[in-house]
């Protein structure tokens, strides 16, 4: 699929000033590893290549992780952790402000029900006040639902095809509800280039003496895992038998933070030939002998355009 945005091209006219908008951009983003699985900071534009069944583009575009962020935060408001999220809005604050002009910020909170709480927005002290919620009875969850929401919240939301799209899942990772299976909202974050950072907060439960944590459902670690984030357990046994034990996600977003830093967002124009409606394989590479040991991981492979 085509990630489409606005990129504005001044064009002189004949009397006056007229703005013709490109939205044919194919934005690629994308992580490289080495062989410790290690994210690699610092590389350039000719570090890599772009490849389809076209020929190789130019790549038009290129920028590191934090350059312009889409940021969504999804809570989960329905267990013991929601008090716990709460408190974080002061370093969620702080995790935004580390990111590049034009980046944006959300909020969805979840239960039994999905809602997104705030919208796509600059305005990031106003956002950041969804991080309170009322207490839910129930005690029921739907995590994979919400994080269906979540994906597609980036549709039509504004924003631009180069920008780094990002959920930050917050829960105790027990779904008891969703309709939804993981696979699906990988599929669908990986359509639309979206990444989660999961972070957990455990719940223990007695067994044969000792307290143990309660193994998340199948699926919340794997969104992370295979949308190119990164997975986070906050919390021990120590710290679950202690009420005044404080949780500080600054640390967790410190960490989130460094591991954007070494994701980068490729681009080309593609040509008229591709101008067909058909799909469109792109392949990126690393472009010198010396990267080899180094691992690429694309989230877009491929586009297509209409007529």
């Amino acid at each position: 699929m085509v990630l489409a945005g606005g990129v504005f091209l001044p064009v002189r006219a004949q009397e006056e000033d007229v703005v013709r908008i490109r939205t044919d951009l194919v934005a690629i983003p994308l992580v490289v590893m080495d062989s410790r699985r290690r994210r690699v900071p610092n590389l350039q534009k000719e570090d890599f290549v772009i490849s389809t069944d076209n020929g190789k583009p130019k790549i038009d575009y290129f920028a590191a992780g934090t350059d312009r962020v889409a940021l969504l935060f999804a809570i989960d408001v329905s267990g013991s952790s929601r008090e716990v999220i709460a408190r974080q809005k002061q370093a969620a604050a702080e995790l935004y402000s580390r990111f590049g002009a034009g980046s944006r910020v959300a909020v969805l909170q979840f239960s039994d029900v999905v809602r997104l709480a705030a919208a796509f927005t600059t305005d990031v002290a106003g956002a950041i006040k969804a991080f309170e919620a009322a207490p839910v009875q129930n005690g029921k969850t739907a995590i994979f639902d919400a994080a269906a929401v979540a994906v597609r919240a980036f549709d039509g939301s504004g924003g631009f095809s180069t920008e780094r799209r990002i959920v930050i899942l917050l829960s105790d990772g027990l779904d008891t509800l969703s309709s939804t299976k993981y696979q699906g909202v990988v599929e669908a974050a990986r359509k639309r280039g979206v990444s989660f950072y999961v972070i957990h907060f455990p719940l223990f439960t007695p067994r044969d003496g000792v307290l143990t944590a309660r193994p998340p459902a199948k699926g919340f670690r794997e969104l992370a895992e295979q949308t190119g984030g990164g997975y986070f357990r906050v919390g021990d046994a120590r710290s679950a038998l202690n009420p005044k034990a404080e949780v500080d996600l600054t640390r967790v977003f410190g960490a989130i933070d460094q591991d954007l830093r070494g994701q980068y967002v490729v681009g080309f124009y593609p040509g008229e030939l591709a101008r067909d409606g058909r799909y469109h394989a792109v392949n990126v590479m690393l472009a010198a002998p010396a990267r080899r040991k180094l691992r690429l991981q694309q989230f877009v492979e491929g586009y297509d355009l209409k007529p």
